[in-house]
């Protein structure tokens, strides 16, 4: 027999693992270690406990390449620890920076999808060669850098998630704006799936009972160091200015145990989830017939019900030449090519609350963004009398309301017209969800550092000159901007042009006015005189997806 934990801390994260059934004997568990307090942490606790759990425990770490010589001291600081304690590495790498580039979004979120998908090499690759590590493969990466390769693939990676990060990221979803889903939080387990829609493991998170402070003195009793994370400190990412400053001064004005109270209700609204995520899977197979579009019909798609975009037949030779463009159009979407109906007389006799999250989860199936303003709309909308009406809903979708049925109708993609206009409201600071884009915008205030990488000065407005509320909109006939370095104003048409962008991209592609005047556009330097003096503060403007955008 093994002797139970010792310290305390370590007696409560094996309670939590096994509360939740976070780890079985035999299990084959990477320590996901950035080198930071939690993460370290994180490995000194399942070192403790793995004899008790009967764990195969290794150390996995991912360079992200975001702090130059400060990230690969991360990194070799990891790599010493896995030799200290006898451990398996396994250790990938990708440049965030330059995926956020080129994917228009946050750091963070190309970060996190970088990781995550290093994370699902190690769950389910095996010997296969990882885009994150060197020519030689997996294997011979780490034979290389004086490591003995995984015996075998990991099923579990585990990750320092904290109470204070559960409690953060409730509260900022509650700032934002959310339902009960968003309340739960960070999940103690989530299952990463390959492109197959196979599941080869889980991330877990052993941590999500302790608090930070606690994982600091943790690591001070044993006198074991940690490296600091200067970017954690930065008051441009919005879980900094919410940990320094806003959940001190709830802790200090309003509540102590504002955090425990956070990590209850998030588990609480979790488990609600789960119940009515069964009950609305129950009804989505009565109440709802999914159907193809009659234009649809006829070029080799199978004409069945739709709830992911449609693919075409194997039996098919081909499409005649007049229906290439619609069958490439159809190839491309992002929603489904079906028809939704409702059943009206049901939908009109149940309470609310399962009125909203059926039209949710149509919503989420069929690829329409819908918002609690649209999911109100439809609602008042079916409670109407009269037939064949239309309600426009975002995407090119629209309802059509029948006797016995609302109908969810599928943009018509053989009409070559792009999609219509849009303008949204867009505070300093503040961000909002598109669409028609299917991104989030974000402005953000910030004090740049002169000498970080991460910010382009030809990318900042002046914080003084921008107004608080601006317009985010797609640009529009006779719009004129003047970027930085250029010698007059242009039309935006003219500039898209010459930076070849194609149809329908050019239609959407957003624009920033204050009043009348563009401020900014995307890819291109912001105008001379709204731009950073380099003193005061600046406005970062800066696209995200939308897992981070219904994550943050």
């Amino acid at each position: 027999m093994y002797d139970l934990p010792v310290h305390p801390l370590a007696q409560r994260v094996l309670d939590h693992i096994r509360r939740n059934e976070l780890l079985l004997a035999g299990n084959r568990v990477g320590a996901a270690v950035s080198g930071g307090i939690d993460s370290v942490a994180l490995l000194r606790l399942l070192l403790e406990l793995r004899g008790e759990l009967g764990i195969v425990l290794s150390i996995v770490h991912f360079n992200h390449k975001l702090r130059g010589a400060e990230s690969d001291g991360d990194q070799e600081f990891v790599a010493s620890l896995a030799r200290d304690h006898g451990l398996e590495f396994c250790c990938g790498g990708g440049d965030a920076a330059e995926l956020a580039a080129e994917e228009h979004s946050g750091i963070e979120a190309a970060g996190r999808e970088l990781r995550y998908e290093f994370f699902r090499t190690l769950l389910g690759a095996g010997e296969a060669k990882s885009p994150f590590l060197p020519e030689q493969g997996r294997n011979g990466a780490l034979a290389a850098a004086g490591v003995a390769p995984p015996k075998g693939v990991l099923n579990k990676i585990a990750t320092g998630h904290t109470l204070d990060d559960q409690a953060e990221t409730v509260l900022m979803r509650v700032i934002r704006g959310t339902g009960s889903r968003g309340l739960g939080g960070i999940h103690p387990r989530i299952v990463l799936e390959d492109e197959e829609g196979e599941a080869p493991g889980e991330i877990i998170r052993p941590l999500l009972g302790a608090r930070r402070h606690e994982l600091q003195q943790y690591l001070s009793d044993l006198q074991q160091p940690w490296r600091e994370d200067a970017t954690n400190s930065d008051s441009k990412f919005t879980r900094n200015r919410v940990r320094k400053l806003l959940m001190p001064l709830l802790e200090r004005e309003f509540n102590p145990s504002i955090a425990e109270n956070l990590g209850e209700l998030a588990e609480i609204a979790r488990d609600e989830e789960d119940y009515w995520e069964n009950e609305v899977s129950g009804w989505l197979g009565t109440v709802v017939q999914w159907s193809l579009p009659e234009w649809a019909r006829g070029l080799g798609y199978a004409d069945a019900p739709a709830l992911v975009q449609i693919a075409p037949s194997k039996t098919d030779s081909g499409f005649q030449p007049q229906v290439s463009e619609l069958s490439e159009r159809i190839e491309q979407a992002r929603h489904a090519i079906a028809n939704a109906s409702l059943s009206r007389p049901w939908l009109l006799t149940e309470p609310k609350a399962v009125q909203r999250r059926v039209i949710k989860a149509i919503g989420e199936q069929a690829g329409i963004s819908l918002e609690f303003k649209h999911v109100e709309e439809i609602l008042r909308f079916a409670t109407e009398d009269g037939t064949g009406r239309e309600l426009s809903l975002p995407g090119g979708w629209k309802i059509v309301r029948e006797p016995e049925a609302m109908v969810f109708v599928t943009p018509d993609l053989r009409r070559l017209e792009p999609l219509g206009d849009y303008e949204y409201v867009l505070g300093v600071p503040g961000r909002v969800f598109v669409p028609e884009l299917g991104v989030a915008v974000e402005a953000l205030r910030i004090s740049p550092d002169l000498e970080s990488p991460e910010y382009n000065p030809q990318q900042l407005l002046d914080a003084e000159l921008v107004p608080r509320r601006l317009t985010l909109r797609n640009w529009r006939a006779g719009d004129r901007y003047w970027p930085s370095h250029s010698k007059s104003p242009k039309k935006v048409k003219e500039l898209l042009h010459e930076k070849h962008i194609s149809q329908p991209q050019r239609k959407l592609w957003p624009v920033i006015a204050a009043a009348d005047e563009i401020v900014w556009v995307r890819d291109l330097a912001v105008p001379a005189k709204f731009a950073w003096q380099r003193a005061g503060e600046a406005v970062l403007i800066r696209e995200i997806s939308r897992n981070e955008y219904e994550t943050i």
